[in-house]
């Protein structure tokens, strides 16, 4: 929320004896802000206390020209645009937080030897968000990809090099991915493969050098090909941490809540004591590990060296059950009191709402996916540069992703993303490369003066002053398409604005100076919600 705002709300609780004031974007026409908490007072001898008080302290602040207490106890309320003009500029010191939080997001979690594919997408889309918008407000946050680097997936790679002769050290990345569906197929229907595979993966457990030396090999070959794919996605991370970094605690983790009576043997397996129906698994019959196993160790690595106050997980839905245990077990366990999270999303389909597949009818690549948008902007657009197609390629990978709640699944209509109208990656960066080139031209020709503003104008200033309570639907509910509709939103206004009066035919200063002034303050909302949504501005299109 703006700050501005959030000082009201300070000040209001202390008028008003703690009650918390609520401002909601209004959908009533000519207001822009509604307060409907205060209905729970209604009928009770205290709400025209309170009501009058809030409406007094309002009008003194003069940030509303009208204010409407409804007979059902709403609170309707419109911008004093020439008030505000002075008081909300969207940048980011507006939002700086007085209570910044340790923050650590979880998201990625790809395997080694094995390609992107779409499938990883929407974490990597809405980890990004949420990591650039608690970023954008002064959080102290940190990203760790979680990479799928050790078990049984490794083993049987290892596994199929040994069968097949194969020296490690001679393969490129690209040779493990093809060896990677291989040797999954081979343990599912070969028994001696799985067997053997089964005993790689006991010695790797138990560091064996030989295996252990491979591993390392697949990983690091594989790790340098992933950070390359990554970069073609605009994504990067604080820390690149794997299920290795975390083997060696293990052992002594399972020793301690052994004696501490918080796990337990049933039927050769370890589970935990806690009463709960499932029992949560903690490692398997034969002693391996289970990926549970693995993030309670990975939690204990994190709260002894990244010092974190909230753990933010993206991963997909249908892992709901896996971290409500894990998140049971931190707490049963008595690991820490930080806050976990697990911000769920829907997958990713094509056009007819089917999974993403390809013609053999394995999961599609992302670096697929990408050529194939690439190649489909690029007919449309022969004169820009590769630099600009990337990045317009992106922004609709990353904006047609965000748009819908995360929690949906969504189907990618390339058609229908890559369009030049609509709610598109393609419509927003269009309108700011317009706003951008206006800037430039008339640089010069500013003056200090802003006239009244027309309809047009005021239409566009009232929607970028909602820009901070946008902001805090998504800090607060992990969901940045609160943000990505408001972009689409700005910048429809924003061309209806452009195109109600042509900069050239303005004859007086202080009506090219108002223009100006708007264009500036939409140009610069908008880059920043663009930060926050992971989305790069072009400069041309």
């Amino acid at each position: 929320m703006n700050n501005l705002l959030n000082q009201i709300n300070n000040e209001l609780q202390a008028e008003l004896s703690g009650v918390e004031i609520d401002f909601r974007i209004s959908k009533i026409e000519n207001y822009d802000l509604q307060i409907n908490n205060l209905v729970r007072f209604k009928n009770t001898p205290e709400f025209k206390d309170i009501t009058t008080k809030l409406i007094s302290y309002l009008e003194k602040q003069n940030i509303f020209n009208k204010i409407e207490l409804t007979e059902q106890g709403f609170i309707n309320l419109a911008f004093n645009i020439e008030v505000l003009l002075g008081k909300i500029t969207n940048t980011s010191e507006e939002f700086e937080t007085t209570t910044p939080k340790n923050i650590l997001i979880d998201y990625g979690g790809p395997n080694i030897g094995k390609p992107l594919h779409v499938g990883h997408i929407r974490t990597l889309n809405i980890g990004r968000s949420l990591y650039n918008m608690n970023n954008f407000v002064s959080h102290n946050i940190k990203s760790d990809i979680h990479l799928g680097d050790w078990g049984m997936p490794v083993a049987q790679i290892i596994t199929y090099l040994d069968q097949n002769n194969l020296n490690a050290d001679q393969l490129t990345a690209e040779d493990f991915q093809t060896i990677y569906p291989k040797s999954a197929s081979e343990y599912k229907e070969n028994e001696p493969f799985k067997i053997q595979a089964q005993e790689v993966n006991k010695l790797l457990n138990t560091n064996d050098q030989t295996i252990v030396s491979k591993w390392k090999v697949i990983k690091d070959k594989s790790l340098a090909r992933l950070k390359e794919d990554l970069n073609i996605f605009g994504h990067t991370f604080d820390y690149w941490f794997g299920e290795s970094d975390v083997n060696d605690l293990i052992p002594d983790m399972i020793e301690e809540l052994k004696e501490k009576k918080l796990i337990q043997e049933d039927d050769g397996a370890l589970v935990s004591s806690e009463d709960t129906d499932p029992k949560i698994l903690i490692t398997k019959s034969d002693g391996s590990y289970l990926y549970i196993t693995t993030d309670l160790a990975t939690t204990l690595y994190r709260q002894n060296n990244l010092l974190y106050d909230e753990a933010i997980y993206v991963v997909d839905k249908r892992q709901s059950l896996h971290f409500e245990q894990l998140f049971k077990s931190i707490k049963y366990f008595g690991f820490n009191d930080s806050k976990h999270e697990h911000i769920a999303y829907g997958t990713l389909n094509d056009a007819k709402g089917n999974p993403y597949k390809t013609r053999d009818g394995d999961t599609k690549p992302l670096l697929d996916l990408f050529e194939e948008v690439k190649e489909y902007i690029k007919k449309f657009n022969e004169e820009l540069n590769d630099s600009t197609l990337n990045t317009l390629t992106n922004s609709v990978l990353t904006y047609s992703d965000l748009l819908s709640n995360r929690k949906t699944d969504y189907k990618f209509d390339l058609e229908k993303f890559a369009s030049n109208t609509g709610k598109t990656g393609i419509y927003v960066q269009y309108s700011q490369v317009r706003a951008k080139k206006l800037l430039e031209r008339f640089e010069n020709e500013k003056t200090a003066k802003l006239r009244e503003f027309n309809e047009a104008e005021s239409n566009l200033v009232r929607e970028l002053f909602l820009f901070g309570i946008y902001l805090e639907q998504c800090l607060k509910n992990y969901e940045p398409h609160h943000l990505a509709n408001f972009l689409y939103e700005v910048s429809n206004l924003f061309n209806v604005f452009y195109e109600d009066e042509k900069f050239t035919d303005l004859k007086d200063t202080e009506s090219l100076n108002t223009k100006l002034f708007v264009t500036n303050l939409f140009l610069t909302t908008v880059h920043n919600t663009m930060y926050c949504l992971g989305i790069k501005p072009v400069d041309e299109m």
